[in-house]
C-alpha cells in the first residue's frame, strides 16, 4: 500500500529555511489552481501545491480536467482578478464584440443567461477566432443612480481603473475560477494515503462531478472540513502510535544568481501555454502541445530544484508545473465533451464509455 504520512516539510517564507513538522495526522487545505492559467479570478496563492505534493507522495487525484471558468472577469493590467458578477447579466448587460455587435444569440438560446460553461466557450470562440484581447459587457442602458445602487463594489473598483460602467462598456475575459477535480478523499476527506486528509477546493470529493453549481464549495469547505477533524479525532483517540522522527530537510547548496528570472520565464511559459492549448475549448493536438512543452519546462525545473536552495517561487513553479501536466493528462484521457470539459475531437457526451472519474494514481516519489 501507499506510505503513511507523518507530518510535512514545510517553507518558511520569512526565514528562507524549511521546518520538519511531525503530526499524527495531517489536513490539506491549501485551495485550488487557477494561478496555472493567465487569467483566473483566484488569488496569487492558489498555485496548486496541495494537488502537487499529494501526488507527488503517491496519493490518488482526479478529474483536474474539469476546470470551471468565470465567464468574465475584468480585463485590466492593474486589476489581476477581479469578478465581474454574474449579477449583471441577470439584470440585462449584454456582450459585445470589440465593433460592438451582440453574439450570444448564436450559442444559446437564454443568450447572456446561459449557463457559465456556455458563456465561458463563446467569448473564448470569438477572442480566438478573431484575435481579440478581451470582449465587453455593457450595461448603460440601465439608469446611473440605478447601476451604482445595485452594484456599488463593482461601480468603485472600475472607476478607480478609469472605466465609468454607467457610461462605458467593461473590457471582459474569461478566466480560471475552480478546480473540481484534486486530491481523491472519501466521505470522510480521507486520501488514499493514511493520516492524509484533503479538504476544499485542492479535494475531489465527487460533490460537483463534471460542472459546479455556486454553492458547493462552501459544502467542500465546511462539511468535508468538519468531517475530516472528526474522523481524525477518532483516529487518534483510539491509536496513539507516535510519529516516526523525520529526517532533516537537505537544503541543496547554491543560490543561483539567475533564478528569478528563469522562474518568471518558465511561470509565464506554462501559464500561456495551458491558456492557449488547454482552456475553455480543446482539441487533441493541442493538448497533445500542451504535454510536450510542459514535459520541457519540467525537465528544466526539475534540474534547478535539485541543484539551488528552494524558494517560495520556486516551489510554486514546480507545483504549477505538475497540476498542468495532470490536467493535460486527464484531459488526454476523456475522450468526449461533458460539463467543464469540452473538446472539438470528441464534442458529444459519450455515457457508455465516460461516465467515471477520471483518476490518476500518484508517482509515489
Amino acid at each position: 500500500g501507499p506510505p503513511t504520512c507523518w507530518g510535512a516539510y514545510v517553507y518558511d517564507r520569512m526565514t528562507g529555511s524549511v521546518r520538519s513538522v511531525r503530526a499524527r495526522a495531517t489536513v490539506l487545505c491549501s485551495g485550488g489552481a487557477g494561478k496555472v492559467y493567465l487569467y483566473t479570478t483566484n488569488p496569487d496563492v492558489a498555485t496548486g501545491d496541495g494537488v502537487a505534493i499529494a501526488y507527488r507522495a503517491g496519493a490518488t487525484v482526479g478529474n483536474l480536467e474539469f476546470f470551471q471558468f468565470h465567464p468574465t472577469c475584468l480585463y485590466h493590467p492593474q486589476a489581476k482578478s477581479f469578478l465581474i458578477s454574474e449579477a449583471l447579466r441577470g439584470e440585462g448587460a449584454r456582450l459585445r464584440l470589440p465593433d460592438g455587435a451582440f453574439f450570444m444569440e448564436r450559442y444559446h438560446r437564454d443568450v447572456e443567461l446561459a449557463p457559465r460553461d456556455v458563456v465561458a466557450r463563446a467569448i473564448d470562440h470569438e477572442m480566438k477566432v478573431h484575435g481579440f484581447e478581451h470582449v465587453y459587457l455593457d450595461i448603460t442602458h440601465q439608469p446611473a443612480s440605478w447601476i451604482e445602487e445595485r452594484f456599488p463594489n463593482i461601480v468603485r473598483r472600475c472607476r478607480e481603473l478609469g472605466i465609468d460602467p454607467t457610461r462605458q462598456w467593461m473590457p471582459v475575459v474569461p478566466a480560471a475560477h475552480y478546480l473540481c477535480g484534486g486530491v481523491a478523499t472519501d466521505r470522510d476527506g480521507l486520501t488514499s494515503i493514511p493520516r492524509l486528509y484533503a479538504c476544499g477546493e485542492v479535494a475531489m470529493t465527487g460533490l460537483h462531478g463534471a460542472n459546479r453549481l455556486a454553492s458547493n464549495s462552501l459544502l467542500e469547505g465546511l462539511v468535508f472540513g468538519h468531517r475530516a477533524a472528526l474522523h481524525a479525532r477518532a483516529g487518534l483517540a483510539e491509536d496513539s502510535t507516535a510519529p516516526p522522527t523525520l529526517a532533516e530537510w537537505n537544503t541543496g547548496t547554491a543560490v543561483n544568481s539567475d533564478e528569478s528570472v528563469v522562474v518568471a520565464q518558465n511561470w509565464d511559459e506554462v501559464r500561456r501555454t495551458m491558456w492557449n492549448f488547454v482552456g475553455i475549448v480543446r482539441s487533441a493536438r493541442r493538448l497533445e502541445r500542451a504535454r510536450k512543452r510542459i514535459a520541457m519546462l519540467q525537465e528544466e525545473i526539475r534540474e534547478y530544484y535539485w541543484d539551488f536552495l528552494v524558494t517560495g517561487d520556486l516551489l510554486e513553479l514546480r507545483n504549477i508545473a505538475t497540476v498542468a501536466e495532470l490536467i493535460v493528462r486527464c484531459a488526454l484521457a476523456r475522450r468526449e465533451s461533458r460539463g467543464l470539459h469540452y473538446t472539438i475531437d470528441y464534442p458529444e457526451r459519450d455515457d457508455a464509455q465516460w461516465q467515471r472519474d477520471t483518476i490518476l494514481s500518484g508517482s509515489g516519489i
